[in-house]
C-alpha cells in the first residue's frame, strides 16, 4: 500500500509546527526538517542522545561518555557512567498544579497535586522500608489505575527497586504465572475495581495469589475508593493505615547507573508461560521522554490521557508523562460505560490535550456512530494516539470527519519487547489515511524480504530494528546465556532486532503494519497480512468485528475468517458472499477466506488484543498453554471441534 497519490488527511499549519517540542530540538542541533533529524539521529547517536537528555530534562549525571558499541547490538551500552534516579525525574515537580486527575467508572474523582503525590509517594517509600525493600528487590502491584499504583512504583523506583503490575481483572493463574517467577518481597493490590456497571473484589483472589506466590514479605491492600472492601486476612496489612501516620519526610532517590532495572513486563503469553522483560530505567525514561515531547508534543502542563490498565506497556508509557511536567489523566473501568461517548465526556471535562487510544476503539465508535465532533467540545485536544493494532485507512478517515478535524492522529507501534514505539508519530509532517508517519527517532528501521535484504515502498516484509537502541531489554528473567532472548529477537536476522510484525515503506516515507508475521497467512505459498483482510470486513456494517487464522488443509493453508454480527444479522450465503466479494475487490482475490464463520464472542488478551494465535492453537487441536492469559478465554470453546471447519 503505497502513499503515492494519497492526498493528506491534515497537515499542521506553520505556527503550529513552530511552537512544537520537536521544531524547537532540530533547530538546537540545526537540522531543517525530521528526515534530517532522524538522519542525524540514527547516524550520530553520541550526539543524538546526549542532546536528548538535556532538552527532555533527564535529571542525574549523564557522565562523560553516551554510547559504547558493543560487538552486537544488544551488548551496546548507553551512559555506562551515568548516575541518576529516574523517579527524580518523574518527580522533578513539586507544586500545587495537578500531577493526576483520576475519574473512575462510578462517577469517583480524585485530583492530586504535585505536592500530594510527593508526600504519597514518601508514605509509600516508608511502607516498602519497613518491609526492608532493597535494590534491586520486586515490588508487584495487582492494582487498579488509580493514583495510589503510580505512587507505589515511583516509590519503588526511588529506592532502586524493581517494579511490575498487572491489572486486577487478571486470573489467578495469571497472576502467579507472572509474579511467581520474580518473586516479589513485596505485593500490593487494589480491593477491587468497577468495570460494566458492576464492582468485583479482589480480597479473596489476593489471599490465594500471595500463599502461591510464596515469596512476599508483606501484603497490602488500597481501597478503591473510600474503605476497604471486605475482612482482610490477619497476614494482610491495609493500605490506608499503613500510609498513615507521622512525616515521611522527602522522597528517597538512590543514585543508580543507567542501565538498572526498573521494570519487569511480560509477554501475553497466549502462546507458552509469559516471558518477563526486565526493562533498563534509564533506557526506558529517555526513549519515552523523546517519543511523548519530540514524536507527541508533550509539554508542560499539559494534560495527558491514555486509555490502558497496569497490565500494559502504555501504562509504563503514560507514567513517563511525569517527567514532562504534565498532568495524567487516569481513568479506571469500562470505556463504553455507561455510554458510548463515556471517554469523549472525559475529555472534555478534564481538557485532555492527549487522547490515546486503540484502533479497536476507533472501529468501535464508528460501529456505534458516534459523532464526537457535534456533540461534544474537544477544544482542549490537539493530539490523538492510536496503536495496539493497525488503525485502517478507515478509522483515519472517521477520526477526521467524525472526531476533530485539526487533530494530529498518530498512529503508533512498537510493543512491550522495547517498552516504546519503533515507529510514530510526527508533528510537522502531514497524516495519511493508513499510514504511520514515521520511523522513530534513533530507530534505524528496514523492511527486509526473506533473505534479509532490505525492500523499498510498496513490498512487503520483516520489521525490523538495525540498529541498538536505549530501551533495549537487558533480557529475559531466569534465562541463563540469554538463550530464549536471542533466539526472540536476534535468531532470525542475526545482528538486527527482529519485531514480527509484517510491514511496508510507502512513499511518503512513513509506515503501513500488515499484522503480526508470525499470524501471517500464506495460502499457497504468498504470504498475507491480516491488517488488508480486516480493513475491508471491518467496513461490513453486519459484522461488529472479525478474527482471521491460516489453518492447514490439504497439505496446504486455507484462509478462515470468524465474524462476530451485529445485533440482527445472520450469516447467510448473501452476507458471505458480500464479505468475498468486498475482500476481493478491495485487497486481491488471495485474501479472500475460504471458510466464514460466526461466532458469538472473539478471545483477546486484557490490553484487547485478538489473539488470532490462540485460535490458530485450538482450530488445530493444540493446547493453549496460557489462556489466563486471556480476558475471555471462555471464547476459546467456540472454536473448538466446528463442523464448518472439518470440510
Amino acid at each position: 500500500m503505497s502513499a503515492s497519490g494519497v492526498e493528506p488527511l491534515w497537515t499542521p499549519d506553520p505556527d503550529r509546527v513552530a511552537a512544537s517540542r520537536i521544531a524547537a530540538f532540530m533547530s538546537e542541533l540545526g537540522a531543517a526538517d525530521y528526515p534530517a533529524l532522524h538522519r542525524l539521529s540514527v547516524e550520530d547517536p553520541t550526539t543524538f542522545w546526549r542532546r536528548a537528555w538535556a532538552f527532555c530534562g533527564v535529571v542525574g549525571d549523564p557522565g562523560e561518555t553516551a554510547v559504547v558499541p558493543g560487538d552486537r547490538l544488544r551488548t551496546t551500552r548507553f551512559f555506562p557512567d551515568a548516575r541518576l534516579n529516574v523517579a527524580q525525574t518523574l518527580l522533578a515537580r513539586d507544586d500545587d498544579a495537578p500531577a493526576m486527575v483520576f475519574l473512575g467508572e462510578a462517577g469517583d474523582r480524585r485530583d492530586v497535586t504535585w505536592r500530594d503525590l510527593h508526600d504519597l509517594v514518601a508514605r509509600y517509600q516508608h511502607l516498602l522500608r519497613d518491609a526492608g525493600v532493597n535494590p534491586g528487590d520486586r515490588v508487584a502491584a495487582m492494582m487498579a489505575n488509580t493514583p495510589d499504583i503510580f505512587a507505589l512504583m515511583l516509590a519503588a523506583a526511588g529506592l532502586g527497586a524493581v517494579f511490575s503490575s498487572v491489572s486486577p481483572d487478571f486470573g489467578i493463574d495469571g497472576v502467579v504465572d507472572r509474579f511467581g517467577q520474580i518473586e516479589p518481597a513485596v505485593l500490593v493490590a487494589s480491593d477491587g475495581y468497577h468495570y460494566g456497571g458492576r464492582w468485583f473484589g479482589c480480597t479473596e483472589k489476593l489471599r490465594e495469589v500471595a500463599q502461591r506466590i510464596g515469596s512476599s514479605r508483606q501484603v497490602v491492600v488500597v481501597p478503591y475508593a473510600g474503605e476497604i472492601e471486605g475482612p482482610l486476612d490477619p497476614a494482610m496489612v491495609a493500605g490506608p493505615e499503613a500510609l498513615a501516620g507521622a512525616d515521611p519526610g522527602p522522597v528517597h532517590f538512590e543514585q543508580l547507573p543507567f542501565d538498572h532495572p526498573w521494570y519487569v513486563l511480560y509477554s501475553s503469553g497466549t502462546t507458552g508461560k509469559p516471558k518477563c522483560i526486565v526493562h533498563r530505567a534509564g533506557g526506558v525514561l529517555l526513549k519515552h521522554l523523546v517519543e511523548q515531547q519530540l514524536h507527541c508534543d508533550i509539554r508542560r502542563d499539559d494534560r495527558v490521557f491514555y486509555f490502558t490498565t497496569a497490565g500494559w506497556m502504555m501504562w509504563n508509557w503514560l507514567a513517563s508523562v511525569l517527567g514532562s511536567g504534565a498532568t495524567l489523566v487516569l481513568y479506571d473501568g469500562s470505556p463504553f460505560h455507561p455510554g458510548p461517548a463515556r471517554l469523549f465526556d472525559l475529555m472534555d471535562e478534564t481538557r485532555a490535550t492527549l487522547m490515546g487510544i486503540s484502533a479497536k476503539f476507533v472501529d468501535a465508535c464508528a460501529k456505534e456512530g458516534l459523532r464526537p465532533a457535534e456533540t461534544h467540545d474537544l477544544g482542549s485536544l490537539r493530539t490523538m494516539c492510536s496503536t495496539g493494532s493497525t488503525l485502517i485507512p478507515e478509522g483515519f478517515e472517521y477520526v477526521y470527519r467524525h472526531v476533530k478535524a485539526d487533530l494530529h492522529l498518530a498512529s503508533i507501534s512498537g510493543g512491550t519487547d522495547l517498552c516504546g514505539c519503533l515507529v510514530a508519530g510526527d508533528p510537522t509532517s502531514p497524516v495519511r489515511a493508513g499510514e504511520i508517519q514515521r520511523p522513530g527517532l534513533g530507530m534505524d528501521i528496514q523492511v527486509l524480504d526473506d533473505d534479509g535484504s532490505p525492500l523499498g515502498p510498496g513490498r512487503q516484509g520483516e520489521l525490523v530494528c538495525a540498529n541498538s537502541f536505549p530501551s533495549m531489554p537487558l533480557g529475559f528473567w531466569d534465562d541463563p546465556g540469554d538463550e530464549r532472548f536471542d533466539a526472540a529477537y536476534f535468531e532470525r536476522f542475526p545482528g538486527r532486532w527482529h519485531q514480527g510484525d509484517f510491514a511496508e515503506w510507502t512513499d511518503a516515507g512513513g509506515m503501513v503494519i500488515h499484522g503480526r508475521s508470525d499470524a501471517t497467512l500464506n495460502p499457497g505459498g504468498v504470504r498475507i497480512g491480516t491488517a488488508e483482510i480486516y480493513r475491508q470486513v471491518d467496513a461490513v456494517p453486519e459484522v461488529l468485528e472479525s478474527l482471521v487464522i491460516g489453518q492447514q488443509w490439504d497439505g496446504d493453508t486455507r484462509v478462515v475468517l470468524f465474524v462476530r454480527l451485529a445485533p440482527g444479522a445472520t450469516l447467510g450465503d448473501e452476507l458471505r458472499d458480500a464479505i468475498r466479494r468486498r475482500i476481493r475487490s478491495g485487497a486481491s482475490p488471495r485474501h479472500v477466506p475460504a471458510v466464514i464463520v460466526a461466532v458469538d464472542d472473539l478471545p483477546r488478551t486484557r490490553s484487547g488484543k485478538l489473539t488470532e494465535l490462540a485460535v490458530r492453537d485450538v482450530v488445530h487441536g493444540r493446547p493453549v498453554k496460557n489462556a489466563e492469559a486471556l480476558a475471555n478465554p471462555e471464547a476459546l470453546e467456540l472454536f473448538r471441534d466446528l463442523p464448518e471447519l472439518g470440510s
